[in-house]
């Protein structure tokens, strides 16, 4: 792979001073000891180099001899300050800290166990939580897995399963939560809606809206979240604790088998299948980028009908017709375009492109599968 073709799916971040980060973390801590002592706080990786949402920070802290618990590794996940140009228009961290606590409380998911939370913001300029350090391989997003050259594209076609068909059980445990509208009641977004996807709907307007301040609107986005508007299913189903971002970019693995489930900004309360359609859709986008660049890609891996017979299989729970899920996944993934890209062209990587649609890495998918919803028609 080229080097233009690798910054293509590059996101510059903004960078902190480690040893003004670490002096901030120990005195923070210090003051959640008994005896105020301050523990001895290391960076221990790149800063710069996380994802594109919340920032992560992985530390060593050390407490000083019977002053807290033994040395430990931890991460450090910091909501984004505005001239990071955030991917989205507010961060609940009380909300990603709570959620991961329970399911850690209530599964066998291997979430990392949530330690403290830093809620005002004063101490790193934005609120955090601290988690354990789990250790691990992640399925690469840059570059895409399925590009070739790494740990899971040179697997053997048997582990490959192994890894998917865990991965769909992660989202099974996840959805048979019982009891899921009181525990993760928290999670409902904040908006006016009759049912839980008409709430996260007008989230998505909302996002929308953000993601459209510092550019101009997208026509295609208009049609497809009019069309999603007007052809909501009409049974959602009983809702179940939905991870959001539930893509195997987000996973830890040893063994082909998860270890770490990270990244829970999007958790919400929703119908199932958000979770099923945006598992199949995400690795519908990396495959049309492998064939962009005339590569080969897994075009056996993550296949719908794999994903939806091993859900099934597992919850006894009939998913249906993903259509609409997977044209409210392309739209969001679009909104995610739009502020990623919004950050490339502010800190000079790209050049705005001539139509906002430009900025939409999955272009042709959004627009073949708002072809067949008929959003286009």
């Amino acid at each position: 792979m080229t080097q233009s073709a690798s910054s293509e799916f590059h996101v510059q971040r903004g960078s902190r001073d480690p040893g003004e980060t670490s002096r901030r973390l120990a005195r923070w801590l210090a003051s959640l000891s008994p005896d105020g002592v301050a523990p001895a706080v290391t960076l221990s990786g790149d800063l710069d180099s996380n994802g594109v949402s919340s920032e992560t920070i992985p530390i060593h802290v050390d407490w000083a001899a019977g002053a807290g618990p033994p040395p430990a590794d931890y991460v450090v996940r910091v909501a984004p300050s505005p001239a990071d140009v955030p991917v989205f228009r507010s961060y609940h961290l009380e909300g990603q800290f709570e959620a991961m606590r329970l399911v850690g409380e209530l599964t066998s998911v291997p979430v990392p166990a949530v330690r403290w939370l830093e809620p005002s913001g004063s101490v790193l300029g934005g609120p955090f939580f601290v988690m354990d350090a789990v250790s691990g391989e992640v399925p690469p997003d840059v570059l895409p897995y399925n590009l070739g050259g790494n740990w899971l594209f040179d697997a053997k076609k048997g582990d490959q399963r192994r890894l998917q068909d865990a991965s769909v059980a992660v989202l099974a445990r996840l959805h048979e939560i019982p009891g899921a509208s009181e525990k993760f009641g928290f999670l409902l977004p904040r908006f006016d809606g009759e049912t839980p996807l008409r709430r996260h709907l007008a989230w998505a307007r909302d996002w929308y809206q953000f993601a459209a301040e510092d550019l101009t609107r997208s026509p295609l986005l208009d049609r497809a979240l009019g069309w999603l508007e007007a052809n909501c299913p009409a049974d959602e189903g009983e809702p179940v604790l939905c991870w959001g971002d539930a893509r195997i970019g987000n996973i830890l693995y040893r063994d082909f088998a998860p270890v770490g489930v990270l990244d829970w900004e999007m958790a919400v309360l929703g119908p199932r299948q958000l979770d099923v359609a945006w598992m199949i859709f995400a690795h519908r986008v990396f495959e049309q980028f492998a064939a962009a660049f005339g590569l080969p890609g897994m075009p056996d891996f993550l296949r719908e009908e794999d994903v939806i017979a091993t859900y099934e299989e597992l919850t006894g729970r009939q998913v249906g017709d993903l259509t609409w899920y997977y044209l409210y996944a392309a739209v969001q993934w679009a909104l995610v375009f739009m502020r990623t890209g919004t950050g490339q062209v502010r800190f000079g990587e790209i050049e705005m492109p001539d139509e906002v649609e430009g900025l939409f890495h999955h272009r042709g998918l959004l627009e073949e599968i708002a072809t067949v919803a008929g959003a286009l028609s």
